[in-house]
């Protein structure tokens, strides 16, 4: 009998360990806010709401249950809601304080820019909506220290200088990889939308201890929006008195299985109206006409493992010279015209590997095809190159992180030129380590070395000091000391060198930026007669002041007999036009 009084209580623990669950949106005030964390208040676990803000937490008890909802840039909220609630919707408030930048550049590594112990400029797409620019190359000069520059008045290709040194000593990345490189650093850098640029952060300094060739002045690396976070539809659209049309429009296309987010967007610029204002008989700007496509995908993976692939292509046809000069005209003497015709590929991918230490590898790829005409000499090149890495994070205690990583690039080039006889092919391997210490509350250590090795010129190694003070949140004290190097890039917009004038007089002569020379030859850069040195540098930068000391490379001018440097200018001023 007192067996059946007592049945109903042994049911009482498993009534008490029913499980239900617990659905519902978490919204802020501009709408729902993706992959916003939920969890039960006291226990391990929990969900993330997906890009529209919905969440399922399951195995929670049935009833009131109490919650936590956090996610970036937003008040942590505590609420007590009912598991049969109907339409549970959850309200975050953003942050009274602004919410701080998060910069890579500086150490491959996620960091907030005040807590980076390398200086780091960035520039946001407001700045841009302000500024309104049909391209990369006339915006990043908004940054103090950073100054595009137009070296051929006639075509108007240029590049970017950062504190003084030379163009083809900044290095520009698309989200960290290489892209922008070589043959690509004057026709490339016209070709990046806008309107799908999250960011572009700006390290002044060396920077090879992390990125190898080029790092020299600096590095401008433009970061993409994720796919995942992009706004559904976006457009952007604008001309200018000189009749100039910007067109710029993204989509995000609709998830597959629901871990593939897509974007999508298209970039279109046309000018095609003459002007001569100053009255010279030339083009006061190169006619232009560019489409730029662009593709990435975003993989959703457990504990937010990166996982992305990108690609771009850009096509574009400008000309610039005489008033009365038309595409017939090209390659003639009667009219001069400069005509240069770009069509390039990029692909862009990384992926985080599924083991419990951070190891990131990245890989990228692009070919960049040219066929252009200066007067009536045709230059056509064909470069391709591809590079690989992978570093690994290990924090090795509270206040202490170490990156040990491997990359690989290999460039191929081929021109028309007498500079080269047969296609080059150079590897370029290298090692890098990195070592950051917080040794006291407010000073850090940055310590980085890197090794590559080149096939002519052996071991070529770049060290990197920097220390960061910051005695209060107000203020912040940052020095660095690295050095640079740089590949030598046979390619140049300067006209004379079409002529041979940059033919190397031995294969030692074409290598590494890292030896210097006994002598130097120099040579006409172009119409106007200004006289350059093929030179290499290498730089060291203590805090914002760079210094550099030219290692001069020969490159004789090209000739069957002997030839004074006087009497090869003179052939070489006599071939380019009076005027550009």
């Amino acid at each position: 009998m007192l067996r059946w009084l007592f049945a109903p209580l042994l049911w009482l623990p498993l009534l008490a360990a029913a499980q239900c669950e617990l659905r519902g949106r978490v919204r802020g005030p501009a709408g729902p806010i993706p992959f916003a964390s939920i969890a039960l208040v006291g226990k391990p676990g929990g969900t993330s709401a997906d890009e529209q803000g919905r969440f399922v937490l399951k195995d929670v008890p049935c009833g009131a249950v109490r919650i936590s909802i956090s996610a970036v840039g937003y008040t942590p909220l505590l609420a007590v809601p009912r598991t049969d609630a109907a339409d549970l919707v959850l309200r975050l408030e953003p942050t009274i304080t602004e919410l701080e930048e998060v910069v890579v550049t500086g150490t491959l590594k996620e960091v907030s820019r005040s807590e980076s112990p390398v200086p780091i400029e960035v520039i946001t797409p407001k700045l841009f909506r302000r500024n309104p620019s049909p391209a990369l190359f006339d915006a990043i000069g908004m940054v103090n220290g950073v100054r595009p520059q137009v070296n051929c008045s006639v075509c108007a290709t240029g590049d970017i200088h950062i504190n003084g040194m030379e163009g083809p000593y900044t290095m520009v990345l698309i989200d960290g990889m290489p892209i922008v490189s070589g043959l690509s650093t004057v026709y490339g850098l016209s070709g990046i939308p806008l309107g799908l640029i999250e960011r572009v952060e700006v390290m002044k300094g060396p920077g090879s201890s992390l990125y190898g060739s080029e790092a020299m002045g600096g590095i401008i690396n433009v970061i993409t929006k994720d796919p995942a976070l992009a706004p559904r539809l976006t457009a952007d659209a604008f001309t200018t008195g000189w009749n100039e049309v910007n067109l710029d429009a993204g989509v995000r296309l609709g998830r597959v299985d629901g871990r593939v987010q897509d974007l999508f967007g298209a970039s279109a610029f046309w000018y095609d109206d003459p002007r001569d204002r100053n009255s010279d008989g030339f083009t006061d700007l190169a006619l232009s006409k560019r489409l730029s496509l662009f593709n990435k995908l975003s993989f959703r993976r457990p504990e937010r493992r990166a996982a992305s692939l990108a690609a771009r292509y850009v096509r574009e046809d400008r000309w610039g010279g005489q008033m009365n000069w038309t595409p017939a005209f090209q390659g003639s003497d009667s009219i001069y015209g400069e005509s240069v015709l770009t069509d390039r590929v990029e692909l862009i991918g990384q992926y985080q590997l599924p083991i419990k230490p951070k190891v990131l590898a990245q890989l990228s790829f692009n070919r960049h095809f040219q066929d252009s005409y200066y007067g009536t000499t045709r230059y056509t090149a064909d470069q391709r190159i591809l590079f690989g890495q992978a570093y690994w994070l290990q924090r090795l205690g509270p206040r202490h992180e170490a990156t040990v990583g491997a990359a690989y690039r290999f460039t191929y080039y081929d021109d028309n030129t007498p500079a080269t006889a047969a296609a080059q092919r150079l590897p370029l391997p290298g090692l890098f380590v990195q070592d950051e210490w917080r040794f006291a509350d407010a000073q850090t250590l940055l310590l980085g070395y890197r090794m590559d090795h080149d096939r002519v010129h052996g071991l070529v190694h770049s060290p990197r000091l920097a220390y960061k003070f910051a005695p209060s949140g107000r203020w912040a004290v940052r020095g660095s000391f690295g050095t640079g190097f740089r590949v030598v890039n046979l390619f140049t917009e300067d006209h004379a060198a079409l002529t041979g004038a940059r033919k190397c007089s031995s294969p030692r002569s074409c290598g590494l930026s890292v030896r210097s020379t006994e002598r130097s030859t120099w040579f006409a850069s172009g119409p106007g007669s200004e006289i350059h040195s093929a030179s290499m540098a290498r730089s060291s930068t203590i805090g914002s002041a760079t210094a550099s000391s030219p290692i001069t490379m020969p490159i004789p001018i090209a000739s069957s007999t002997p030839t004074s440097t006087a009497t090869a200018f003179r052939r070489v001023r006599r071939s380019l036009p009076k005027r550009a």
